[in-house]
């Protein structure tokens, strides 16, 4: 084993260094804006150039990201993020672009949208997409929208959404955000329960949301008699764009008659996570729905591109200006360079993801044992026999330099593993990953219990970085005046 991360002590760059005090932005804005709105200064460290890449370097080198090596977050689809589509969406005719621009000098972004909407349509079978929406879970929420506007044009006031238990956290999240009530159906065999879903879904049903795959990997064979069940009733089906990744080119959400659709560009066309954002969440539906999509929407109009706000049924904005663009090239340039060949990204995916689950079959249980598409999700039952956990699985494999597949979700699978190795990955490092995990199945539990042991952090408290984050200079700056406060206040006790 001869992964190890480096270890540096990392200070933050404003600490230990005299910060650069420029008041010169107030001075100018004198007269023009509220007192109490400007700022003495910004605070920026006064630092040289190679201290500042020092720092970001040594950050670098105690991390772990999809550049590094395999990253099979089940689910989150960590795609390789091709250089190209970085160096595009870099370009001065792309960075420099401004917002507020006149529409007349924007044409060349207008028309990359513009297109970028339509390739969405073909590749989704879908009639029409917006690109405002800012992350796939905003996608949902901008779905749930739709699909109350839709409904209350028709005069009905529905109020509950109804999704499977296999579906992403988002789904409920989203829906609830709308206002709706969420009807959890549990699932048969891994897959939506047919003759649930008739006795579940009412005159009072808004939409059913559902992802196909879905998170174990199955494919909901029975899609088209779902759709029907679910139009019967008079309702919407909703297509979580999460698993996309794994039937481009073969079939689409459209031609499985959904109505509504949302992509999420940093699964399936290889754009940034971004650590949270920011993101893009495309949402496209059929041609029943177009006018109730956000505003503006890019037409075409004598040659020229042109932003249309004269949709009186449109739910309205859902963001600032019309999405992040950057974010938006890069998956234009990604889509543009495999063009048709799009599907075979989704043949290699899925044949990764098969072929580490016939490696990792010996060892580990699977539920619901069939052909999986681009993840499959395995049970670590057998870990508790040693005294072990899921959790402690996945820190070991920290030590042998492979990031953890998700744990812990779905929650139908007991002790969860959820692994997808998505298409970029090598024979050669998925035999390397098949081979750490049946190594650590035969470690001493107490070595893989107190993992990891080569990584730059030991054992962090994930409930307490999750409900404690520190996310700004001045959130920091704060906890640390507080903490010394507190320990002044218990030596005076």
């Amino acid at each position: 084993m001869r992964y190890h991360q480096a270890v540096h002590e990392v200070p933050i760059l404003l600490e230990g260094c005299a910060p650069i005090v420029d008041d010169r932005a107030g001075r100018e804005s004198e007269g023009l804006l509220p007192s109490d709105l400007l700022r003495g200064g910004l605070e920026l460290p006064d630092l040289p150039e190679r201290e500042v890449v020092k720092h970001f370097i040594n950050l670098s080198q105690m991390n772990f990201g999809v550049d590094n090596g395999l990253y099979p977050l089940g689910s989150c689809t960590m795609k390789y993020n091709p250089k190209i589509c970085d160096e595009i969406s870099s370009m001065d005719t792309v960075a420099h672009l401004h917002p507020l621009q006149d529409v007349s000098t924007i044409q060349g972004a207008l028309a990359i949208m513009f297109e970028l909407e339509n390739m969405l349509c073909e590749i989704g079978g879908i009639d029409a997409v917006t690109l405002q929406p800012a992350a796939g879970a905003h996608g949902e929420f901008t779905g749930m929208q739709i699909a109350r506007a839709y409904h209350e044009s028709r005069g009905e006031s529905r109020s509950e959404i109804v999704l499977p238990d296999t579906a992403h956290g988002t789904n409920p999240a989203s829906a609830a955000m709308v206002g709706y009530d969420v009807l959890d159906l549990p699932s048969k065999d891994g897959c939506v329960d047919v003759e649930a879903l008739k006795a579940a879904v009412s005159d009072d049903t808004a939409a059913f949301m559902l992802t196909n795959p879905n998170t174990l990997g199955l494919f909901e064979k029975e899609v088209v008699e779902i759709a029907d069940i679910v139009h019967e009733a008079g309702a919407l089906l909703y297509y979580d764009g999460a698993n996309l990744n794994a039937i481009m080119g073969k079939t689409s959400p459209g031609r499985m008659d959904f109505d509504i659709v949302h992509f999420n560009l940093h699964k399936t066309f290889a754009t940034p996570h971004g650590g949270g954002g920011p993101g893009a969440g495309p949402v496209g539906v059929k041609q029943h729905l177009e006018g109730f999509l956000p505003v503006p929407r890019i037409v075409c109009r004598n040659d020229m591109y042109e932003l249309d706000y004269d949709r009186p049924e449109s739910i309205g904005k859902v963001k600032a200006f019309y999405g992040n663009f950057a974010v938006l090239v890069r998956a234009y340039a990604y889509i543009k360079m495999y063009g048709r060949d799009l599907q075979h990204v989704s043949e290699q995916a899925v044949l990764n993801s098969n072929y580490l689950k016939q490696g990792l079959m010996d060892v580990f249980e699977m539920p619901y044992g069939k052909l999986r598409k681009h993840e499959f999700v395995l049970s670590g039952r057998a870990l508790k026999k040693r005294g072990l956990r899921t959790m402690d699985f996945a820190k070991r494999l920290l030590d042998y330099g492979f990031h953890a597949p998700t744990v812990y979700f779905p929650l139908i699978v007991d002790e969860a593993l959820m692994i997808e190795p998505t298409e970029t990955e090598t024979k050669d490092n998925l035999d390397a990953f098949i081979a750490a995990c049946k190594q650590i199945m035969s470690e001493d539990p107490e070595i893989v219990r107190s993992a990891p042991h080569n990584a730059a952090r030991r054992r962090i408290d994930e409930v307490k970085a999750a409900r404690d984050m520190i996310l700004s200079w001045r959130s920091y700056r704060g906890k640390k005046e507080s903490h010394h406060n507190g320990q002044a206040s218990t030596a005076r006790d």
